[in-house]
């Protein structure tokens, strides 16, 4: 789990990386045989369309900053790699209307993502309209004492305004939900399932064992990947867990 890349390591913290270390992250998973999958290999494979590669990774990238398609994007084509980015859909409809570019600071416009989806190399994925706040709820959590009738119609509301928007985008309707900060409960997961989604990500660290039920693709953990460690270490880590959960 990715979000920002910049090049001034003053600006780089636990969710801001260098887009050299990204690089270096492409060559080490080229080189040690993996292949990076997205939603739709993922969904193809439950439903029996298609087979898995036997070292497959998901590189996925959350709020949509702009920097993901000024230097990410280039970097996976290079490596021929694949990527999830799932943008903030009102922060990137805000930056298409006032078409401020900045690699420090701006989102990826809707042209951005069209361009981006039509390259092959990203999938465009739900991380709501505009909930990606701590202000009055934690992400898309339901404030304390809100009915489950209010919370279900707020959150629908939102939802499916980001899916309209990012399928106008790009043309195809986005099937995995990102929860902001990977804040969820019970309710939220049912009323996503509700909805559609066929897929969706959390923040928890943990590995995701894929099987041929659907339901082994909801709440699919992701590592974070911070500037204090190597590919390598992380995915040792990943494994260190895998090999836990299975015995």
């Amino acid at each position: 789990m990715y979000h920002s890349l910049l090049k001034d390591e003053k600006l780089q913290n636990d969710y801001t990386v260098s887009p050299t270390l990204f690089e270096n992250d492409l060559k080490y998973l080229a080189e040690n045989g993996y292949t990076t999958v997205v939603v739709k290999d993922l969904t193809d494979y439950v439903y029996g369309k298609k087979s898995l590669p036997e070292k497959c990774i998901m590189l996925t990238f959350d709020d949509g900053y702009y920097n993901n398609y000024y230097y990410a994007l280039p970097l996976l084509e290079k490596y021929n790699c694949k990527a999830v980015i799932s943008p903030i859909a009102s922060v990137s409809e805000k930056f298409t209307e006032t078409k401020d570019i900045s690699v420090t600071y701006g989102h990826i416009t809707f042209d951005d993502m069209k361009e981006m989806s039509d390259s092959g190399y990203v999938e465009i994925q739900n991380h709501s309209y505009d909930m990606h706040s701590l202000k009055s709820r934690k992400g898309v959590l339901p404030k304390a004492g809100e009915s489950d009738e209010a919370y279900k119609s707020i959150l629908t509301e939102d939802v499916v305004k980001a899916q309209g928007l990012l399928e106008n985008a790009t043309g195809k309707k986005p099937t995995c939900f990102v929860y902001p900060f990977g804040a969820k409960n019970d309710l939220t997961e049912k009323l996503i399932k509700e909805m559609g989604f066929s897929c969706t990500l959390t923040c928890t660290e943990k590995p995701n064992i894929i099987t041929k039920n659907p339901d082994s693709l909801y709440e699919l953990g992701r590592y974070r990947r911070d500037r204090n460690e190597s590919m390598q270490n992380l995915l040792t880590v990943s494994y260190t867990h895998l090999r836990a959960h299975e015995t």
